[in-house]
């Protein structure tokens, strides 16, 4: 018992340790996983973003310089100006049009252009034909490069701040690229190598010191990177939100543990899981026919044999089995068990007999009556052979305990009041009940040849049977001197170490055996049947 306790103690200290760890552990390993994909999220969204800002840009220039082309107006006149201004005004990522003649600026949306600049060769064209070139300096930008953009005689100068014109966290950077590789603006300095390393890679990834998302579309490249570091910030909010939830998951799950192993380690979880496992066994004591000493037959008396082969006192586990109802699937374990054991020995002699104790629940209901017909039936073993022992405490209902006494004697077994005169017995109680023996209890038999004050109840039981005809057997004869005194009075059982401990199945069938050899000739006169 000690050895199933300790495993229990220590398969609750395992589970205890899982359950306190595992939820917290999956919640940490949520939280980074949701922070982890928040992050990537966020960088997918601003590599995207910055596709669709640039492309608009893209295709905002390449409407306004369509818009230009017709209907033809004469070059540089005031009404050619005031429309390149209008489209210069109405085109939001636009800052100046200009026209072309022979490769040189004529006049732009602020007017006739007095001196001479010329047209930059284009550093790539786009798939709808734009020309680009990158990085353009006129002298009203201060220094400041700008992009410019060439369809026809007409181009457009744009400040490459409006294709990455987007809010970002300070933590992410933001490359913006043609499909060639060359870098038309950027937010939050980007490491340049890691976005030329970037510019053939997956849409999304991560590196030894960076998470990234690329987006592309329209021969354009958005490359969003954060570094690996800036995850803790993200991973500190989930867990603030998650970790508490595995605490409280942890907290239940030790709960749930200790409950369990509590109702485990009592001794009705451990008995229940003893019926579970089939974890008990059947000892038999033989009950000797006082005059002969032929063996007649024994008692069943069930043993709870734990696995590592100790046995636990009945006194120990049998007043809970009745209190919890337990009791009933043991009792059948027992029939099972008798069967099992003892089968051919009572088919090869019908007069012997076993002894199975009734408890209170079956003795009330005529549950086991059914048990034991289907039991023997399929065994071939007669029920006059079971005799079913009732203590006359558990006739808690006194009429459905009579009406289950005679469907047992119908049925063919022997009816027997076990323990008797330890309860409220009486003869007229007696008499109102349907029996066969009568088994005097051992505290009585105690008694035999000493002076006490109950020495003198033993000879009134035994003629109180034999008033109702009943047979007699004493139980716990340890002495000759009892054994004497009860064949005086002609006792015909008796049960005791005197004869023998209760033994088990194959111990019993020697004991059997042998006993039979001792009673000889006389062992052909005994026979047991129902009155």
């Amino acid at each position: 018992m000690e050895l199933r306790r300790s495993r229990v103690i220590a398969a609750a200290i395992v589970l205890g340790l899982l359950g306190a760890i595992m939820p917290i552990a999956a919640m940490a390993y949520i939280s980074w996983a949701v922070a982890v994909g928040r992050q990537q999220n966020d960088l997918e969204r601003v590599a995207n973003l910055a596709i669709r800002r640039a492309s608009k840009t893209f295709d905002d220039a390449r409407i306004a310089l369509d818009s230009l082309a017709y209907p033809r107006l004469p070059p540089c006149s005031p009404q050619h100006i005031a429309r390149m201004r209008v489209v210069t005004f109405n085109t939001e990522s636009i800052g100046e049009v200009g026209y072309f003649e022979n490769g040189l600026l004529k006049c732009t949306s602020w007017g006739s252009e007095a001196g001479y600049v010329r047209r930059l060769p284009a550093d790539y064209v786009t798939s709808d034909g734009l020309e680009v070139s990158m990085r353009v300096q006129p002298s009203v930008s201060t220094g400041n490069p700008v992009m410019a953009l060439h369809y026809g005689a007409y181009g457009v100068l744009i400040n490459p701040a409006r294709f990455v014109d987007i809010m970002l966290d300070e933590n992410i950077s933001l490359a913006l690229a043609n499909q060639q590789g060359a870098l038309i603006n950027e937010v939050n300095a980007p490491d340049p190598d890691l976005v030329r390393s970037l510019a053939g890679e997956p849409q999304k990834g991560i590196t030894s010191a960076s998470r990234y998302a690329v987006a592309r579309s329209k021969g354009l490249i958005a490359i969003a990177t954060t570094p690996r570091s800036s995850l803790a910030a993200k991973l500190r909010q989930e867990q603030i939100l998650l970790l508490p939830i595995g605490a409280f998951m942890a907290a239940f799950i030790i709960g749930i543990v200790v409950w369990l192993s509590r109702k485990r380690l009592s001794p009705l979880g451990e008995l229940a899981i003893a019926v579970r496992n089939r974890e008990f066994i059947v000892h038999y004591q033989p009950i000797v026919e006082l005059a002969s000493g032929a063996c007649v037959g024994a008692e069943a008396l069930v043993r709870w044999r734990r696995p590592d082969g100790s046995l636990v006192r009945p006194d120990l586990f049998i007043p809970l089995a009745e209190e919890s109802g337990l009791i009933m699937p043991i009792t059948d374990q027992v029939i099972e068990a008798i069967i099992a054991d003892l089968a051919a020995l009572l088919r090869m002699d019908r007069n012997l007999h076993i002894a199975i104790n009734l408890c209170a629940g079956d003795v009330t209901s005529g549950r086991i009556l059914d048990v034991l017909q289907d039991r023997l039936s399929g065994a071939r073993i007669e029920a006059a052979q079971i005799w079913l022992e009732a203590t006359e405490r558990g006739f808690i209902d006194i009429d459905a305990a009579r009406a289950t006494l005679i469907q047992a004697r119908e049925r063919g077994h022997m009816v027997v009041i076990d323990d008797f005169g330890t309860g409220y017995s009486s003869l007229q109680y007696l008499e109102g009940l349907p029996m066969d023996a009568l088994k005097i209890d051992k505290s009585f038999i105690d008694t035999i040849g000493r002076d006490s004050a109950t020495s003198s109840v033993t000879p009134h039981i035994i003629e109180m049977a034999k008033t109702l005809d009943l047979r007699i057997v004493a139980e716990g004869v340890e002495t000759e001197e009892q054994a004497e005194y009860l064949r005086e009075r002609d006792v015909h059982f008796g049960q005791g170490w005197l004869f023998s401990k209760p033994l088990p199945a194959g111990e019993f069938i020697r004991y059997y055996q042998n006993a039979k050899t001792r009673a000889g000739s006389g062992w052909g006169n005994v026979r047991v049947v129902a009155a």
